[in-house]
């Protein structure tokens, strides 16, 4: 077999005089149909991109790359030996210390249980919620007035205004250690009064749900002096979480539990990936049937150049010469559509980055679809759109053989 004479032939096909039947027709109508497909592959995988990124770039104010828990209860203590030997590795650039509880959210007309969270100073060096701060301070305090930051959605709820000096939480939290209700039921409860001084606005999810306060404060409510719910790790750029969090779990031990950001959001990471490649499944089956139409076109091409075959035959070219020639072809054909159609994808995503043309209706986020393209989903398509071009091209290849014969005999 002779690859510089198949690639010849190939490209000659592929370039050559248009002849009077339904080759030239069929085989163009199949490159725009692959376009048409490779097209519609990349302008959604850069928006499953998109809305994947945000969602990350969104989950970053509550959820750290790495978070360290109790393997069992729902607070701990940790020592002295346990912080050195977190501060150790050197890939961890910074540590917070976080307590989380639900407790009851009152104002003057309205209750609701709520997410408190008692934060260090060094809690927004870890996670990155100030970005997400719409209205009022980025901080909290512990003072004679201990401030709080919480989500509009929770604040428009319970009738409350950052803006408003007299808008107050009150916030209440079962009181463990009293041992008599029925002799003093006000005692069931301890109570623990807010002032709201900053709204953050970052997805429903935790606009409805957070109370970020003092740990000093949260931890006194709680009767949790001491402890926490969870040490909050961040890394330095380019680190993998992963090896981090093996090294963290065997320097702790199994009493603590160890998790990356991808961990703690394991259902709604694989149902947003799983989204993503059903739609390349029913993206590729659309590319398949399209392929038929490849088929039909290739066959004819093989009637039409049975006298060329003949010829090479006579020459002495290998039937497996003659074959990949159609397979080639086939495959040019597939990559030549999916050239074009990665193209005209490439700039509808530029258009779509730089102009937003398709809005997103009610987003406060974002105001239109996102895109994000990566050069291996360029990749994967192209990868796709050959094979299903050699596919295509095998059954037509396969009888290129066959066909020479009665140019043989005519001749």
């Amino acid at each position: 077999m002779n690859p510089v004479l198949v690639w010849q032939l190939a490209i000659r096909y592929l370039r050559g005089k248009r002849s009077g039947n339904a080759v030239p027709i069929l085989s163009r109508i199949s490159m725009v149909a692959i376009a048409v497909g490779s097209c519609a592959m990349i302008v959604l995988f850069s928006v499953f991109n998109g809305f994947e990124f945000l969602v990350r770039d969104l989950y970053k104010a509550f959820y750290p790359e790495i978070k360290i828990t109790a393997a069992k209860g729902k607070f701990f203590s940790i020592n002295d030996s346990q912080y050195a030997a977190i501060r150790q590795i050197k890939e961890v650039t910074a540590l917070t210390t976080v307590l989380e509880d639900n407790v009851l959210l009152r104002s003057e007309d309205e209750q609701k249980v709520a997410t408190l969270k008692g934060i260090d100073p060094d809690y927004f060096t870890v996670n990155n919620v100030k970005p997400y701060v719409k209205e009022g301070a980025d901080s909290v305090s512990d003072g004679q007035a201990p401030t709080a930051i919480a989500g509009t959605q929770l604040l428009n709820q319970m009738g409350m205004d950052v803006n408003n000096a007299f808008s107050n939480m009150m916030l209440y939290y079962p009181n463990a250690g009293s041992s008599n209700l029925s002799l003093s039921p006000q005692d069931a409860f301890l109570s623990l009064v807010l002032k709201p001084v900053g709204a953050f606005r970052i997805q429903d999810d935790f606009d409805s749900k957070y109370i970020l306060a003092s740990l000093p404060v949260v931890q006194q409510l709680l009767q949790a002096q001491g402890k926490y719910s969870s040490v909050e790790l961040k890394l330095a750029d380019g680190v993998n979480a992963g090896v981090v969090k093996r090294q963290l779990q065997k320097k702790l031990g199994d009493t603590f539990r160890v998790e990356t950001r991808y961990e703690q959001n394991k259902t709604l990471y694989m149902v947003m990936r799983s989204e993503k490649w059903v739609m390349f499944a029913i993206l590729v089956l659309v590319l398949l049937i399209a392929s038929f139409n490849m088929t039909g076109a290739l066959s004819l091409l093989v009637l039409e150049k049975r006298k060329d075959m003949a010829i090479l035959k006579a020459m002495g070219a290998e039937a497996a010469t003659i074959r990949n020639v159609f397979i080639t072809e086939g495959v040019l054909w597939a990559l030549t559509g999916g050239s074009i159609g990665l193209f005209v994808g490439f700039l509808l995503c530029i258009g779509q980055r730089h102009f937003q043309w398709i809005k997103m209706q009610g987003s406060y986020i974002i105001d239109a679809y996102p895109v994000h393209m990566l050069g291996t989903d360029f990749l994967l398509i192209m990868i796709t759109v050959a094979i299903v071009g050699l596919l295509a091209a095998w059954f037509p290849a396969a009888r290129a053989n066959r066909a020479t014969a009665p140019s043989l005999r005519s001749d």
